[in-house]
């Protein structure tokens, strides 16, 4: 064995850094959207972003320990000239929709003469974005990290030409350390993360996480998760975890070993956290799991429903959409505590004038309270792209919210997601759903014990400021108070102050990012190419 390296739990070497670094992390802002919950922040006190990035706190754990690491979350505060010189080297991580913030910080880390270094999804997925970054890592945590981190080590300026490390090994996920929570205030996010599983079996036209990551789901241990969700607490915990895999139940017998241990950690622990995941929609088919899964305490599940329409299921690779009738497996959902959100998506090529109705009444048959209603979006290394590109049916004009020339006209398909969006999220239609989903589906949820995890100080605080200021900036200044007072006395003749709690919170957020959508001044896709800015400040 050489000095400079050292063997880990599996057998395989570590480079062992030689000098001392000082490695500045940093996680671009985002551009505002439905899933941000950026209106629900004033209500809640210090909160001010919705999630810690997973990928990016798990790099900064992976680095040499010898190294000094800072990590800043821009969604939370931006970096700063005074972290930019005191930095070494600065690495970014991101998605394509984050791609302006991402080199905005390459810019300002060069300007004071840092070396930089891109990692992630966008970068794994186009290289080509990210010409004057100096060192592109592409592919997930492996060989290439471990190479990087060696070139860190030896070179000290920023090399003539860009350099690509590109993972051709990757590390099992079950040798992935827990992330950095210790480097960030956990409690001033919406949410917490974790995952469990990386990639899954499904290939839907639209999507880029089989390119990215797989098919066949890889995993991390039980007892990995558990130490997680303990680093978690320990970090400042918010109260719900949100497993960020791709797809939860992409592995059903890997979940059903995992499930007991959740259960067990949540009785020890005395229920600290709801969890949350995401999952294809025929996780009804498997009883045995969503038993399981209601005694873990899972709240909700995101499925990826995008459309009522059958034809369009199958024209998208969707096909296990259609393996019970949709309304029925939501309902299955919902009889064990499970609330739906469900993506919706409109622009497909089996779209006709008559979808936009057909998904407000399958709203209204399903009683979904939160969907994320996008524009079709075409993904570089997705079978959508490569079709569209086939056709010549790709447009990169920065005046449009999607890159895809639709069959139906343009102004018509943004009018179509424009009447879904602003029906949905009226009020009272909103207020309904919820109240449905407080008798047919909270209902359903175990009993929890008032453990001093669940009563503590700081959540009794938390509690009170949320429900001051809905009763204040809801209850009393909003345009839809009397909405609100109809569930809130309903609440409180209950005594189900929680439910109220957090259907104040989502609602809140829904309705004034859907009346942002009326004014034009939301985006009608996640990724979409409408130049808007990004609000840059630290208020």
């Amino acid at each position: 064995m050489t000095i400079n390296q050292m063997p880990n739990p599996t057998g395989k070497t570590r480079y062992i850094p030689q000098t001392k670094r000082r490695i500045l992390c940093i996680f671009p802002k985002y551009s505002r959207s439905f899933g941000t919950f950026h209106h629900a922040y004033p209500l809640m006190g210090n909160v001010r972003g919705f999630m810690p990035p997973q990928g990016i706190l798990v790099v900064a754990a992976y680095l040499p320990s010898q190294w000094e690491v800072r990590f800043i979350d821009e969604n939370i505060t931006l970096a700063k000239k005074k972290d930019y010189q005191w930095a070494d080297v600065v690495i970014v991580s991101g998605m394509h929709i984050q791609r302006p913030q991402i080199n905005r910080i390459n810019q300002l880390a060069h300007a004071e003469g840092k070396i930089t270094v891109i990692g992630g999804p966008s970068v794994s997925g186009c290289p080509e974005y990210y010409p004057d970054f100096d060192l592109l890592h592409i592919g997930e945590l492996g060989d290439a990290t471990d190479e990087m981190i060696k070139y860190i080590d030896r070179h000290h300026q920023r090399p003539a030409a860009q350099i690509r490390f590109e993972t051709r090994e990757r590390l099992p996920l079950h040798e992935f350390p827990i992330p950095a929570y210790h480097l960030l205030k956990l409690n001033q996010y919406f949410i917490a993360s974790v995952q469990f599983s990386s990639g899954c079996p499904y290939q839907c036209e639209f999507c880029d996480i089989p390119a990215l990551y797989g098919r066949n789901p890889r995993l991390k241990t039980p007892q990995q998760v558990l130490a997680e969700l303990d680093a978690i607490i320990a970090a400042g915990n918010p109260g719900a975890v949100y497993f960020v895999d791709d797809n939860f139940a992409g592995n059903r017998r890997a979940l059903a070993e995992l499930l007991p241990h959740l259960i067990d950690w949540q009785k020890r622990n005395g229920y600290p956290v709801q969890f949350a995941c995401e999952a294809t929609l025929n996780l009804a088919q498997s009883p045995k799991i969503l038993e399981m899964m209601r005694e873990a305490y899972f709240g909700t599940v995101f499925c990826g429903i995008e459309t009522p329409e059958p034809q369009a299921l199958q024209a998208i690779s969707k096909q296990h959409n259609l393996s019970m009738p949709i309304l029925e497996a939501i309902k299955t959902l919902n009889s064990y505590g499970l609330e739906v959100v469900s993506g919706i998506i409109i622009g497909f090529d089996t779209d006709t004038p008559e979808t936009a109705e057909r998904i407000l009444e399958f709203i209204r048959r399903s009683q979904i309270p939160m969907l994320t209603i996008n524009l079709l979006y075409a993904l570089p290394k997705t079978p959508l792209w490569e079709r569209l590109e086939r056709e010549g049916r790709l447009n990169f004009a920065e005046n449009r919210e999607s890159n895809i020339e639709f069959l139906m006209p343009y102004e018509q398909v943004v009018a179509m997601w424009h009447h879904c969006i602003t029906k949905a999220y009226e009020p009272e239609y909103l207020y309904e759903r919820f109240a449905y989903n407080i008798k047919h589906t909270y209902a359903n949820r175990i009993r929890v014990p008032n453990s001093p995890a669940r009563t503590s100080a700081a959540n009794i605080r938390k509690g009170l400021t949320i429900l001051l200021n809905l009763l204040i900036r809801v209850g009393i200044f909003s345009h839809y108070r009397q909405t609100f007072w109809k569930l809130a006395k309903s609440a409180f003749k209950s005594g189900d102050i929680e439910s109220l709690l957090g259907v104040g919170l989502v609602s809140h957020h829904l309705i004034y990012f859907a009346a942002e959508c009326t004014q034009g001044q939301e985006s009608a896709s996640f990724y979409s190419q409408k130049v808007r800015t990004v609000e840059l400040t630290n208020a």
